[in-house]
């Protein structure tokens, strides 16, 4: 396949960064200068409780081979799940959250991620992922093509992990918690597409094109259960709300440049041309890699402050906003201790 030519004055990627050097002394912990919440510290019987349930749930589901056993423990879903909602009502609550978040990793890993004897690729990726949202938004036809499609559902893994998954979900949510997932779901997606189809004509995006695609690509399928398992739902006709989707989107944002910001040293040293703000700020704004990383993290904190400062104005309105805006503030404080603390995956570059 050949490429576009690529202007002169068009950004391009820094190219391979000397990650050795960078990362000389790995650190662990947060990032420095970075804002953030203090998360309800998880409790740890409960996070391996939930663990030993979903292993026990993908095992049931052949979701994954026993080769990767190791990666599902150095996930560390259970403890996520519990940092992410401390306000869950219940073990199963918990569990539906666990599991959803397994599927999506599932989806991501063995679709997208070009990771060696996983399958993943940019190519035909659509293909793919139209039919990954029909495990969630199921087709309706003949009784005869239907069936079809259920054998197709169960024939896959990822398939799978959506499917029962989200039925499972179904079961403790109202209809519109699970209408609302299945659109995210599908937001996430388009930004799954957007990512592939940069990649495939190597294009480097300008920085607010790369936060649109992220906007989509990102935890916001998560953040869409927060009321849900906490025991209670924030009605359709509010949640619509402008200033309610703002506070979403800026808490999903927050947190996703916080995704990029400790999956940094990883994403580069397994490939150079990955897309990540720190990379899009260097190539646009052509400096080097530390500099774009401290301005990565300052757009964070600008995007977080947003994020508190307008959340506190909508819940001075009302209970129920007060009780969803504390709902995505508690998820964004868990997420962050999970990649704070998580020395499986995450280690910080040495610019400090």
């Amino acid at each position: 396949m050949s490429t576009p030519p690529v202007s002169p004055t068009a950004p391009r990627l820094p190219g391979p960064p000397n990650l050795a050097r960078a990362t000389t002394r790995p650190r662990g912990g947060a990032v420095p200068g970075l804002r953030y919440r203090p998360a309800v510290p998880a409790d740890p019987e409960k996070a391996a409780e939930i663990d030993r349930r979903l292993e026990a749930w993908a095992r049931s589901l052949d979701l994954f081979p026993q080769s990767w056993t190791g990666d599902f423990a150095g996930f560390q879903c259970g403890r996520a799940v519990v940092l992410q909602h401390p306000g869950a009502i219940s073990l199963d609550h918990l569990m539906a959250a666990g599991k959803l978040l397994l599927a999506e990793n599932v989806v991501d890993d063995c679709y997208c991620e070009e990771v060696e004897g996983r399958g993943g690729a940019a190519r035909g990726l659509g293909g793919r992922l139209v039919i990954a949202q029909s495990a969630l938004d199921p087709y309706h036809g003949t009784p005869e093509l239907e069936e079809e499609w259920r054998q197709g559902m169960e024939a896959d893994g990822p398939l799978r992990s959506y499917h029962h998954a989200l039925r499972d979900y179904r079961e403790l949510a109202t209809p519109s918690q699970s209408d609302r997932i299945v659109h995210d779901l599908a937001r996430l997606h388009m930004g799954y597409l957007a990512e592939a189809a940069w990649s495939e004509i190597r294009h480097v995006p300008r920085v607010w094109e790369y936060l649109v695609m992220r906007q989509f690509n990102n935890f916001r399928p998560c953040l869409s259960i927060v009321d849900a398992v906490d025991g209670y739902e924030l009605p359709a006709a509010l949640y619509a709300r402008s200033e309610i989707q703002r506070i979403t989107a800026l808490a999903c944002n927050a947190t996703t440049i916080v995704n990029d910001l400790y999956s940094f040293t990883k994403e580069l040293a397994s490939d150079p041309t990955h897309l990540n703000l720190p990379q899009v700020i260097a190539a646009n704004e052509r400096c080097g890699l530390k500099a774009a990383y401290l301005r990565a993290v300052e757009i964070h904190n600008r995007i977080m402050e947003a994020f508190e400062e307008e959340s506190a104005v909508l819940a001075a309105t009302s209970p129920l906003v007060a009780r969803y805006a504390e709902g995505l503030a508690a998820w964004v404080s868990g997420n962050h201790e999970w990649h704070a603390t998580n020395s499986h995956r995450y280690h910080l570059p040495n610019y400090w």
